[in-house]
Parts: C-alpha cells; structure tokens; sequence
C-alpha cells in the first residue's frame, strides 16, 4: 500500500461568523491510499483554532503516516492517532474508501436515492439585516429545523430574531436550536437559558466555554432548555475520561463531529456512553468539504436515529467538489446518478 497527502483550502462564499470569530477560508488535508490499482480518499478536517490536534506538528504526523502506512494500517491506528482524531478520521474514510465503488463507503437506501435525512438549516452570525435574511432563506427553502448562531451581538438583538420567527411559527410547527459556542459566563448563562424557554427553544449548544465541568454541570441539572455538548467533547481522548464527563455534567444531549472526536470509531464509542447514561445525540459536520461530508452522511444514516442532523454544510464554499449530495426541502439527498468530481 502507497500513501501521500494533499492541502486544500476552501473558500467560503461569504463570511461566516461564529463568537470565536469570522471564517473565510478552512483547510482540509486529503489522505490518498493505493492498493492493487484502486484509490482510496479520506479527509482530515482540521479546523484552525479548535480541533484538538491543531498542533505545529500536524504535517509531520501526515508525512509520517504516509512513509510508515503499512504499520499504521497493520496495527490499532486509533492507538497511534489517538491525539489527532482528524487524521484518524482521515485514514479510517480512506480505508473505507479503498474497499468501495464509486466513494459509496456505506451502502444503504439513503445511497440509492430512495430515502433522505431531515437536517437543521444553520444561521451564521453577522448583523441584524444579515442574520434575518439568512431566516428568510432557510424557511423559503423548507427548513422545519434551524439553528442560528448566538453571542456574537448583543443577545438582545438575536433574541429578537428568535422571537419574530416564534411569533410567526410555533414549536410544533419549526424546531429552533441555538448554538452558543462557548461564548456565556456561567453567570450570566442561567438568565439567557430562562429568556430562551420562553421561546420553546429545542437546545442549546456549549452555553459557556468548555472545561469548566462544576459549572456546567449545575446547569444542566436546572436548566429550562434542554443542554447539548460540543466542543466540550473535543480532546477527551481516553474512554474513562469520556465517561466521567458525561457521568458528571449529565447534558441533555451531545453533538458528534468524527473529525473532532476520532471518526466513525470513536463517535460510536460516545454514543455507547450517551446511551448508558440516558443522553440523547446527533450528528453534525465539522466544515468538511463534500468529501468528508458525504462520508459522515452515510455513515449517519446508518445508525437510525431520527433526530435532525446537522449535516448541511456543504454549499458553503465556492470551491467544493461536486458531488451525488443535494438538499431538498430541509433534507439531505444522493443522487447517485451525478458523477464525484474533484481534483486535488
């Protein structure tokens, strides 16, 4: 087996502005594994800033996997990659990706086109005009779910967009998720949680910033809108260490992004624990290109769980790769008659 890696940066069509900043660009490194006249394509989806393993010795973890695939390949990769999950998320697609036809690396009715999954249109934070208008859109387009960034303004003013569109549709009618990235103080977090419920807010993601696990845990045993963790989750890499957190904070729900917790593998091992301590999950994309995406996607549809995900960010870039996904009133699709093209 040969290996070798590829930098690729994707652009985004507009800004995109989260409490950690604004996103122009994201990259992504692309492992590729030749076997017996087949290519096999994973993507590391590093995220500057918050993956755990945005290291400076990230390329030299790339260059050494590839020089020395055959071991990695021929031994528990998890063990070695344990402090990368990118990458292990990276190499565990490509061996997928290696054994399957056509990048279809999970075959199901969701690859034949036959059935879709329900996802969450996400709204990205900006000023008060842009954000309205990205509701707009997403409703127009048939979202009965959606997600809107918070903490980056002043919450009055989000919470005035969240008040129109409840006043508008009611909880049975549109489910809305707020996703906080960590940017609360404990203090303050408890009255936003109590303004919120008043809304029928489905969740809310990383209220307060992660690793304070006391403080989190007090309010996720009082609060009024159900708790769901996210970048709290990014570098617990030990399975005890998995464990006592969420035996600890007891979240409502936890928020699964492979390229961040250590792929297919190690989301599956969080949803083992999530069960045994009654928590619920769903899935949601890391900004990866439509490659990475269209692999946690089917990968997605496979575990049967009916909560929406968040899976729809591929049309985010203006250099994405083509591929069979599509959106279609609120749902992801794959079309499996439209051609994978990519160059690297």
């Amino acid at each position: 087996m040969k290996a070798h890696w590829k930098k690729y940066t994707l652009n985004f069509k507009a800004p995109s502005g989260t409490s950690r900043g604004v996103l122009k660009t994201k990259d992504s490194y692309f492992i590729f594994l030749e076997e017996n006249d087949k290519q096999g394509i994973g993507e590391c989806g590093l995220l500057r800033g918050l993956s755990a393993d945005d290291r400076y010795d990230y390329e030299d973890r790339l260059d050494q996997l590839c020089q020395e695939i055959t071991d990695f390949t021929a031994k528990e990769h998890s063990i070695q990659l344990l402090e990368f999950p990118s990458i292990q998320f990276g190499l565990e697609m490509a061996l997928k990706d290696l054994e399957s036809e056509d990048h279809i690396l999970f075959p199901s009715s969701f690859t034949n086109g036959k059935s879709s999954q329900a996802i969450n249109g996400l709204i990205w934070m900006g000023d008060l005009a842009f954000m309205k208008a990205q509701v707009e859109k997403r409703l127009k387009d048939g979202f009965s779910v959606l997600k809107m960034k918070i903490g980056a303004i002043d919450f009055e003013q989000e919470f005035s967009i969240l008040k129109a569109i409840r006043e508008e549709y009611n909880s049975s009618e549109l489910e809305l998720r707020v996703d906080a990235n960590g940017a609360f103080t404990p203090s303050k977090a408890i009255d936003i949680l109590k303004q919120l419920a008043d809304l029928s807010i489905h969740s809310i993601e990383q209220p307060i910033a992660k690793g304070q696990w006391d403080e989190m845990a007090k309010l996720c045993s009082k609060t009024p809108v159900p708790i769901a963790l996210d970048e709290e989750l990014i570098g617990i890499f030990k399975p005890e260490q998995r464990e006592e957190l969420l035996r600890h904070i007891k979240p409502q729900y936890i928020i699964l992004k492979p390229s961040f917790i250590g792929g297919f593998k190690g989301s599956e091992h969080w949803i083992e624990l999530a069960d045994k301590y009654n928590c619920n999950w769903w899935v949601t994309s890391a900004l990866e290109s439509n490659i990475g995406l269209s692999a946690i996607a089917q990968w997605n549809y496979t575990l049967n769980n009916p909560m929406p995900s968040g899976l729809g960010t591929g049309s985010l870039y203006t250099n994405n790769f083509e591929s069979p996904l599509f959106i279609k009133e609120g749902t992801l699709g794959y079309d499996k008659s439209v051609p994978w093209k990519f160059e690297l």
